[in-house]
């Protein structure tokens, strides 16, 4: 008993160690990052980064090595720093030979974001299907929510965890005559009323054919989605950005980013080489002209830039990430929510 109470004892020690000493590595001899913040500007068609470099200070940067003001970035990416712009009398009036005004790139500009840890983190089936034709400003929870099951899609009471029946089966002939097979694969919404309107849910079925469903005045919309001949779709995100260009994103099992276009349903492939939204954090910063997409790796924080119309790869930027800790056992992972032991 004494020899296992020793040999106990040595094994924690040993798991202690190789937790605590690459923690207290990082926290005294580790240096923070400097990956600088990038933007594109369609106004000098290149890349702008905005970081602090220990010699020289706040730096504002082009990939060619000049230098700029604070007001002449204001200038260089006027779709970004719109309202400074205004605020100074400074906002043009066309850019790239398009008029622009700030209506526009109010409606235009959108933000969005992506962790590994959302994908990866576990969740609950149940989903709130909100009515997407109210009439009325704002959008209301709704009193039930839904799952899909083997058989069909099952809506579900809240208040006395009941099962609507009369609901369920009407969404589910629905789905049936458009030939969607139970149960899902992925299913993919924003199940929020902070927002300007609601699309509803895209769902991958069991064989992985792509449906577009929402609820329009308590009646079921359901869209089946053609998908491009060799497209296997792994991942779905749905946008409802302000200027409804976009339904949403999917991505592929060969990690391959896609538009999903709004009211015609239209699938482009875009030019970003890759994406695994299982390992990498990503950002779109968009506007009425490209997109700056950041893709965040292991190793490095890659940036491209798109154009907004076709999705076309404008340009691309890296910068090499480098590791601020020294190997050991870990609990947690920015990829996941899970508390778990693991080695790095």
């Amino acid at each position: 008993m004494k020899r296992f109470s020793i040999i106990f004892l040595c094994i924690t020690l040993v798991l202690l160690l190789l937790w605590q000493l690459p923690w207290c590595y990082t926290f005294f001899a580790a240096k923070p990052s400097r990956t600088p913040f990038s933007m594109y500007s369609c106004v000098i068609g290149d890349f702008l980064s905005m970081g602090y470099e220990e010699s020289v200070g706040l730096i504002r940067r082009d990939q060619s090595g000049n230098n700029y003001t604070q007001e002449q970035t204001d200038s260089i990416l006027p779709l970004f720093y719109v309202r400074q712009l205004m605020a100074d009398e400074r906002f043009p009036d066309s850019l790239m030979g398009v008029p622009v005004s700030p209506r526009q790139v109010q409606i235009t500009n959108f933000n969005f974001r992506v962790s590994a840890a959302d994908i990866n983190a576990p969740s609950v089936p149940l989903y709130p299907l909100l009515e997407s034709m109210s009439g009325r400003v704002d959008l209301k929870m709704p009193d039930d929510v839904f799952r899909i099951t083997p058989h069909g899609i099952e809506f579900i009471v809240m208040e006395n965890n009941t099962i609507d029946q009369e609901k369920s089966k009407v969404f589910t002939e629905v789905l049936k005559k458009k030939e969607f097979r139970f149960p899902a694969q992925y299913v993919a919404g924003n199940p929020s009323t902070r927002k300007e309107y609601d699309e509803g849910y895209l769902i991958l079925d069991a064989e992985g054919k792509l449906f577009h469903m929402k609820q329009t005045q308590g009646r079921p919309y359901v869209r089946a989605i053609p998908l491009p001949e060799g497209l296997n779709a792994k991942y779905l995100f749905i946008t409802e950005f302000q200027d409804r260009k976009t339904l949403g994103y999917i991505t592929d099992v060969n990690n391959n980013f896609y538009v999903l276009k709004n009211k015609t349903y239209e699938v482009i492939k875009t030019g970003l080489p890759s994406y695994n939204p299982e390992t990498d954090n990503f950002s779109i910063f968009g506007n009425m002209f490209d997109w700056t997409v950041c893709v965040t790796t292991d190793t490095a924080e890659e940036y491209y830039a798109l154009d907004a119309d076709d999705y076309s790869l404008i340009k691309s930027v890296s910068f090499p990430t480098s590791s601020n800790g020294m190997s050991g056992l870990r609990f947690t992972s920015y990829k996941d929510k899970f508390v778990k032991p693991r080695f790095f």
